[in-house]
């Protein structure tokens, strides 16, 4: 029987159509194309390059022409929440919990060597099928290279082909921080490539990396600087991207942080953002829909509170029933609404906040109003007298819970905007990629940057301590994204990139990752290997052991 290559490109692509929700990028999804004559007008080869985004939307999976559905990255169930968060030092051990949940509480990996090339699930988190993706994506850029340029009136072509390479772009971040280096099509000559397509070996980090910075560069040069459709990326997004990930690689790509620097100097150029500073508590009314696309975000992802998950409906944004216990009260003993009055009981407190970074936070800090850390218990014949408490944890409940996302509307599903780039991060990023790049003690414009954040939440300036040095200063940029980014998808790769995802899991919640990245499913290195091909099922960066070693002793 012919084996399925895995980055091969589609026989068909979905048809994706934009729909309007508060005048947002809120892609819907309908039927299938024919390849034997499609694109060939201007609104076909828009339609043709816009379902690039889908990987980016949110319904419960989703599918691109015949491939096998997949879990968006932005889907809690399996995308940069389950892969980034869930096994970090962020989150409890979810004790209570079972499968693949309690499994990457513990950031115990082992188990998704035996992941299917077949339907996604909760215990079937399997994003390899997106490598497939990016062939297609590959084939989508190499058609529209080759488009007359006279048939574009309402839209360039280089626009088109910006939001494909940043798509592209993010999928191959992405699965490079799932799982390391992974062989992809980029050249568009290579689609049809067997011996391409058959190459089933890691690239190195460095070329991997180089495909991303590509991506992310073509989409800066080519992106309108704004957009009248909120969601739609833009050069800023694109900026934003490279910024991010030439900190992450500039470890083993030391010109990285040079680069990452001018993307913050022409972001700070536009003057187009700053923190939101609005409210008695700006951290936390940053997240309220009446506050959505605020001046702080970058880019979001624009989230409709009447979608339900299914191919034919716009983004939805399920996160407050993953972290909302099963037990949950509408009511307080006393008849008074909680912060779950419109919603009540979640599915299960699928995530949750681990006790000891609770007890971590200043008492100052505004940000540690997101999390609850009590909750009064409905027991299932609608009396109330029941309340958790942090005595109960270990016992009822294994971790606080998260309610930065709050709910606010009485339906299903929330319509709150999920935050894809803030300004909050630009700043941070920016004063860690100067002591990195100058491996000295911060400049003081550094260390400003990180007390505005600090200031925001209400805390007072960094100590002469922290700012003494170079290590001080990353210890404490560290402490400071693990506030301010809690359950925004970026914990885990913070901590690798820091070297210190062992150490602050074995030391926040007493367990010791068994691998710093998702080892791949073995029919995929059985694939590889009837190819005549090694690909090594599991990687680590070479710090790893050091990381390791340090947890350990």
């Amino acid at each position: 029987m012919k084996k399925i290559r895995l980055i091969r490109l589609f026989i068909a692509t979905s048809l994706l159509v934009l729909s309007s929700c508060e005048d947002n990028f809120d892609p819907k999804i309908f039927g299938t194309l024919n390849p034997d004559n499609f694109p060939s007008t201007e609104t076909e080869y828009k339609d043709y390059a816009l379902a690039c985004y889908i990987p980016f939307t949110t319904t419960w999976t989703y599918y691109i022409g015949t491939e096998l559905r997949q879990h968006g990255f932005y889907i809690p169930e399996g995308g940069i929440l389950r892969m980034f968060e869930s096994p970090s030092d962020n989150v409890a051990v979810w004790g209570t919990g079972w499968g693949e949940w309690l499994k990457f509480s513990q950031a115990n990996f082992n188990n998704c060597i035996y992941y299917e090339r077949s339907w996604v699930s909760e215990d079937n988190i399997n994003h390899i099928p997106k490598l497939a993706q990016i062939t297609r994506f590959t084939e989508i850029i190499s058609t529209l290279e080759k488009a007359d340029e006279n048939i574009f009136h309402t839209i360039s072509k280089k626009q088109l082909l910006g939001e494909v390479h940043l798509c592209r772009g993010l999928m191959i971040y992405y699965l490079m921080h799932i799982y390391g280096p992974l062989p992809a099509v980029t050249r568009g000559e290579d689609v049809t490539n067997d011996e391409v397509l058959n190459n089933l070996v890691r690239p190195s980090l460095e070329e991997m990396t180089s495909w991303i910075y590509s991506d992310f560069e073509f989409a800066i040069e080519n992106l309108p600087e704004t957009v009248e459709e909120r969601g739609r990326y833009t050069s800023d997004y694109a900026r934003f991207c490279m910024m991010k990930h030439c900190l992450n690689e500039g470890e083993h790509m030391p010109q990285y942080y040079q680069k990452a620097l001018e993307m913050y100097q022409e972001l700070e150029a536009t003057h187009r953002y700053k923190l939101f500073k609005e409210g008695d508590n700006p951290y936390v009314d940053m997240y309220k829909a009446k506050n959505d696309f605020n001046c702080e975000i970058i880019m979001a992802l624009s989230c409709d509170p009447s979608a339900d998950g299914g191919d034919n409906s716009g983004n939805f944004f399920p996160l407050s029933m993953l972290t909302t216990p099963n037990d949950a009260s509408k009511v307080d003993i006393n008849g008074n609404p909680t912060p779950f009055y419109y919603q009540g009981k979640g599915w299960a407190q699928f995530y949750n906040v681990s006790p000891k970074l609770y007890d971590s936070y200043d008492s100052k800090d505004k940000r540690r109003a997101v999390i609850l850390n009590e909750y009064w218990v409905d027991n299932g014949t609608g009396e109330v007298t029941t309340k958790r408490t942090k005595e109960d944890l270990g016992i009822r409940w294994d971790g606080y819970i998260i309610n930065k996302f709050p709910i606010e509307t009485n339906t299903v599903f929330q319509g709150n905007d999920f935050p894809l780039a803030r300004w909050a991060d630009v700043l941070l990023m920016m004063a860690e990629a100067e002591v990195r790049k100058s491996n000295a003690a911060p400049s003081a414009e550094a260390v400003s940057a990180v007390n505005e954040v600090r200031n925001r939440a209400g805390l007072n300036n960094l100590s002469t301590q922290q700012t003494n040095s170079k290590e001080t200063f990353l210890d404490a940029i560290l402490e400071e994204r693990a506030k301010e980014f809690l359950y925004e998808g970026q914990r885990k790769i913070d901590l690798i990139r820091f070297n210190k995802y062992a150490q602050l899991c074995r030391k926040t919640k007493g367990v010791l990752p068994t691998h710093q990245y998702v080892p791949l499913p073995n029919y995929f290195v059985e694939q590889a290997k009837s190819y005549g091909k090694n690909l090594q099922q599991t990687y680590s960066r070479p710090g790893w052991s050091e990381d390791l070693s340090k947890a350990t002793n």
